[in-house]
């Protein structure tokens, strides 16, 4: 019994981690489906999204180095949490018109490498600003969590579910049931044929940002308080959220969201049964297996083999 309460709580433990890749994986899918280009800095939206709510929560400690002054500030969580979401989405429109639009007619690696380049000026400049000491975020509920037949559920795991579940059904009914997804769907499967329809492409893909961005900012607001939030931290999101696109089937919006889950039952099951410091790498090889014997992912096309 003991046995199988500990594997349900691994599991469960499993979902809420898996849930965080799959936030971020929607906004990296989302992005690929809308410019044909993978934002290598969708990671750091949700390392942003942390730090915004440190600076709403807590303000900066400043850089004497570089001249910066500190300051407090002490918003109400909910309020923090509001203020983020506005950050994020802003930070959606500045990324779009200030890394995507300038090179949107080029190749799409110079595209790429602008999103690289981005990710390396986000993470120095929050450097600047907060120091790379990792920073604590408080739990959105105050209790610790409940026990259900042996098995304890953190409040904060059970937010991070509950959220997820919530931008789940958000994105279903805004892609299905408005005429705004309808458009946004509509230029993400042929740009020109939307243009000629009379949609107006270049604020659709802005929307795919500054909705790709609120995503990541939600996923790093509620890591922050399981992981710490650190300039590192969207780094290795990223990695295992792109992971999750390639498992779940490169491009599918389902694919993301069950790859992310997916991915993130198996490094914590793995984690626990084998040895938790080899915990990202079990993660990369249930990668390396689906690349061996599903390159196309869970919900992608089979790719058929030429002579």
């Amino acid at each position: 019994m003991d046995a199988l309460a500990n594997n349900l709580q691994v599991l469960f433990q499993g979902l809420a981690l898996g849930s965080i890749y799959a936030l971020v994986a929607l906004g990296f899918v989302l992005i690929i489906r809308a410019t044909n280009v993978v934002n290598f800095a969708q990671g750091d939206f949700a390392m942003l999204g942390g730090y915004a709510m440190v600076l709403f929560l807590t303000g900066i400690p400043g850089n004497p180095d570089l001249h910066i002054p500190g300051f407090e500030l002490h918003f109400p969580y909910a309020a923090a949490i509001m203020l983020t979401l506005v950050v994020m989405a802003g930070i959606g429109i500045v990324f779009n018109y200030g890394v995507y639009y300038p090179l949107r007619n080029r190749p799409f690696l110079p595209v790429i490498i602008s999103t690289l380049g981005a990710s390396i000026f986000l993470q120095n400049t929050v450097l600047a600003l907060f120091n790379p000491q990792p920073r604590p975020l408080d739990k959105l509920i105050g209790i610790d969590g409940i026990n259900v037949g042996g098995v304890f559920l953190d409040s904060q795991y059970l937010v991070i579910l509950g959220f997820t579940i919530l931008a789940v059904a958000f994105q279903y009914f805004l892609f299905e049931h408005t005429l705004i997804g309808k458009k946004l769907q509509a230029t993400s499967q042929d740009k020109d044929m939307a243009r000629l329809l009379g949609i107006p492409v270049a604020l659709m893909i802005s929307i795919t940002f500054i909705y790709s961005a609120v995503l990541g900012g939600i996923a790093g607001v509620l890591v922050g308080p399981i992981l710490f939030v650190s300039i590192g931290m969207g780094s290795i999101i990223a990695l295992k959220a792109f992971a999750a696109t390639i498992i779940g089937g490169f491009g599918d919006v389902t694919g993301a969201i069950v790859g992310g889950l997916l991915l993130g039952v198996i490094e914590s099951l793995a984690a626990y049964h084998i040895s938790v410091p080899y915990k990202d790498a079990y993660a990369f090889l249930a990668l390396f297996i689906f690349l061996l014997f599903r390159p196309s992912g869970i919900f992608g096309e089979k790719v058929s083999e030429k002579a």
